[in-house]
């Protein structure tokens, strides 16, 4: 112990003699050991830590597929027939969500609620910490109105209060009484806040067998009961409700998967790929301080020669060597850490909805114990090679007067590690390339509509004003209009879905009296419910036929207008117009409507989405919405408005509109059409972001190399510069030697970073979410990417080799 303390006293003594040397090697290996620790942070978050429920490895998401959809939410009745059946399980329980206006207490807001049956919590594993779940009598139509609600909820609109059970909330023009609330990390659904008995829901969107209207099944397996196994008799569950049922469950199976994963989906590869790509900006930093170590040891050879003298040990030379690295690493480390704060602080709330259990990424003890561990690593494997080399030196060589400790080898040895450093940083380079032209290409791509001058919000109705099938109609009718008089206001109309946004759903349909024998297995519809001048104001052209009209209420024959993909589909070479749709499932179907137009298709989902690209659309109109699915549809509705003014501009004009009606009607999810776009391709942007970073820091990291290495050629090799100016070189042959050296190096770093970035691309291209419109081996990214790397290099290496060719020869012939 005394000789550690010794060797670090000492290190710190030598250290603190070269600041300069210090400061550079703990900022270079604080780079590389921050963005590691931040991507750490994220996997630890993401994919390694724990969910926040007790035994979390037994809890599953049970889900309905058929031949359309491997994944499709369950549908009540179904999910309470698995409930009496499975014997898998410990518990099961359900859930839904849906956004709901809050009119008391405190200001009117917009909140998102989940409807949860009976022992959703306790199924979870979690306590509530104030007062009870709800009973089976309370999830029941016409049960007691309750509601646990958040714990963020209790803090804002509740100010914390201990006696909050019993209080009064108003959601969507209810009073609910406050029976619980959720502890303070419980999260299972982004942003929920209320949470109401799923049994008093309509049963319009309860009691249809064969609908899958967004309820997800979460269930815990009894002990000892594997996946495999609640699968196998979850399956010969819905095998039996398939022949009890056969008009709404036939071809409808079941799957069974680990919560987490269900969670987590496909973010592990993107994490991978990231993860992969920082442990490259690591080689790199520690490559580059390794060589400042090399040409550090070389300037250290009489000290280290005169110790050996002295009688120190092979051994010891080499664990002081590896004390002042691992100090430098600790300290890198330090920095490092500093360096992921801000990065996590700033970055990942950029990017909501990008990072399935963003709230549980930090800095915390498994990523602090990883930094430790890389730094240890780290600072053993900079200094490895440099303590060796020192240890090695013969005392006598070293003490003769003019040795100055440079040999090939060691070049060589430096030389090979920029080698490296090349070839790793092209790769960065290569990928952040291809990212970057896919968002290029993303934003080429025609997404059927015109979405320029487009803003789109939600608003939340009065309750007061929604007593009746007819005063909803007029109340979004009144509210459209008061918009479309605000000046600078082209047009304005309503609309169920966005496009780009991912909202609606599928609908199975049939064309004219042909009911399939499977309704599961029927062609699938993405229907869009708008107001009648939808279609104009999102600028989807008409190709035949004619659009929607006011003329078209539920006084006159149900009628739909179809895109391009659906009329090729069914009618190649024929006119579609005159057929009619039916769509829907059992009770909830509804049609037959005759097709009076075709316009063009929408990209509904995101600009990328290449799996929804055929998928086929219809235009219903919302006043001929029937009367008992008016309440539940009108509620999901978003105002599209055309208008080359600003948000800024624009919306107060909007507010003023909305509270003309009453001030309890909240204004929400205000948005444009270029934000929504940019939202869909938030996967490819977040990647492309850290990569980028990634490469243009390793592009960094080995300017400095390759400018470090040259200076230090440079030093070493002043005697040989003055010989070759003496023998007739000028200034331009050595600044030409100099700069060819090192470009053959880079040369060959640059062909081996095509190796490895065509390894790497294999990768990438095998996530398809992530690339779009350009190949794995895309050659202007690969040329790019070269270039990019050659120029930097020629730049690094022009300095120091400028100044070999300024060597007066006389000076040099004299030197040492």
């Amino acid at each position: 112990m005394n000789g550690l303390l010794q060797d670090v006293r000492y290190a710190l003594r030598q250290l603190s003699k070269s600041p300069g040397f210090a400061a550079v090697a703990v900022v270079t290996l604080a780079l590389g050991i921050g963005a590691n620790t931040a991507i750490f942070s994220i996997v630890e978050g993401v994919l390694l830590a724990p969910l926040h429920y007790r035994q979390p490895d037994r809890l599953v998401m049970i889900w309905g597929n058929n031949p359309r959809f491997p994944r499709v939410w369950n549908s009540y009745p179904n999910f309470q027939d698995w409930q009496r059946s499975g014997s898998s399980f410990e518990a099961m329980a359900g859930f839904r969500d849906q956004g709901v206006d809050l009119t008391f207490p405190g200001t009117p807001a917009h909140l998102r609620a989940g409807q949860i049956t009976p022992g959703f919590f306790s199924t979870l594993g979690t306590h509530l910490p104030v007062g009870r779940e709800f009973t089976s009598q309370e999830n029941q139509r016409g049960g007691r109105p309750v509601a646990i609600i958040s714990n963020h909820l209790w803090r804002e609109r509740f100010d914390s209060r201990a006696n909050v059970l019993g209080a009064t909330l108003t959601v969507d023009g209810a009073n609910y009484s406050i029976v619980g609330i959720a502890p303070p990390r419980f999260h299972f659904e982004d942003g929920v806040d209320v949470y109401t008995p799923l049994g008093q829901l309509d049963p319009l969107v309860l009691d249809n067998r064969g609908s899958h209207d967004g309820l997800l099944t979460v269930a815990r397996l009894k002990f000892g009961v594997t996946v495999a196994q609640s699968q196998a008799e979850m399956a010969a569950i819905q095998q039996r409700l398939d022949l009890l049922y056969p008009n709404d469950n036939r071809d409808l199976g079941i799957y069974v998967e680990p919560l987490k994963q269900a969670i987590v989906g496909n973010a592990g590869e993107t994490l991978a790929l990231l993860l992969g790509a920082v442990c490259l900006v690591l080689i790199i930093a520690c490559v580059n301080v390794s060589n400042l170590l090399l040409a550090r040891s070389s300037a250290r050879n009489r000290e280290f020669a005169i110790r050996a003298a002295l009688g120190a040990s092979r051994g010891r030379v080499v664990r002081q060597s590896l004390t002042e690295n691992i100090l430098l690493s600790l300290g890198g480390a330090g920095l490092g850490i500093v360096v992921a704060f801000v990065a996590i602080r700033f970055v990942v709330p950029e990017f909501p909805g990008t990072l399935p259990r963003s709230e549980d990424i930090a800095i915390n003890i498994p990523v602090l114990l990883y930094t430790l561990g890389v730094s240890l690593l780290v600072g053993a494997l900079c200094g490895l090679l440099p303590a060796f080399k020192a240890s090695n030196n013969a005392p006598q060589t070293s003490l003769k007067e003019g040795a100055r400790g440079s040999t090939a080898a060691g070049r060589r040895t430096q030389n090979g590690f920029l080698f490296v450093q090349v070839g790793a940083t092209l790769v960065l380079l290569i990928v952040a390339g291809l990212l970057f032209r896919t968002i290029s290409q993303l934003w080429k791509v025609n997404p059927g509509f015109d979405t320029s001058n487009v803003i789109t919000l939600r608003v939340g109705i009065s309750p007061l004003a929604t007593k009746t099938p007819s005063s909803i109609r007029s109340a979004y009718q009144q509210l459209i209009e008061r918009i479309r008089e605000i000046p600078g206001v082209q047009t304005a109309e309503l609309t169920t879905a966005i496009p780009l946004s991912g909202e609606g759903g599928y609908l199975p349909f049939w064309l004219d009296s042909k009911k399939p024998e499977s309704i599961q297995g029927a062609p699938r519809l993405q229907p869009f419910l708008s107001g009648p001048d939808y279609l104009r104001a999102a600028g989807i052209p008409l190709l035949t036929g004619r659009f929607l009209s006011d003329n078209d209420t539920t006084n006159t024959p149900c009628v739909t207008v179809v895109d391009r993909n659906f009329a090729h589909k069914f009618f190649s070479g024929e006119t579609p117009l005159g057929h009619t749709i039916t769509a829907g499932f059992g009770s909830a179907a509804f049609g037959p409507c005759a097709i009076v137009g075709v316009v063009g298709h929408v990209k509904a989902t995101s600009l990328n989405d290449e799996a929804l690209t055929n998928q086929i659309q219809g235009y219903y109109s919302l006043n001929q919405d029937p009367d008992q699915w008016v309440a539940l549809n009108y509620r999901e509705a978003s105002v599209i408005i055309r208008t080359p003014l600003e948000v800024a501009a624009v919306l107060p004009s909007i507010r003023a509109a909305v509270y003309q009606a009453g001030n309890d009607q909240p204004i929400y999810n205000v948005q444009t059409m270029h934000q929504i776009a940019s939202a869909s391709m938030s996967e490819q942007r977040f990647s492309m972001i850290l990569l980028g970073t990634f490469a243009g820091l390793s592009l960094l990291l080995a300017s400095v190399g390759l400018y470090g290495v040259i200076s230090y050629s440079v030093t070493e090799r002043v005697q040989e510069i003055g010989i070759r100016m003496a023998l007739g070189a000028d200034k331009g042959n050595v600044l030409r030697l100099f700069i060819w050296q090192q470009l053959r190096l880079v040369l060959a770093g640059i062909a081996a970073g095509v190796i490895g970035a065509l390894i790497a691309t294999r990768a990438l291209s095998s996530l398809s979410h992530l690339l779009y419109g350009v190949g794995s081996d895309d050659p202007l990214t690969y040329a790019f990417g070269a270039l990019v790397l050659i120029a930097a290099a020629l730049l690094a290496c022009y300095v120091p080799a400028r100044r070999a060719a300024k060597v007066d020869p006389m000076v040099a012939l004299r030197y040492e």
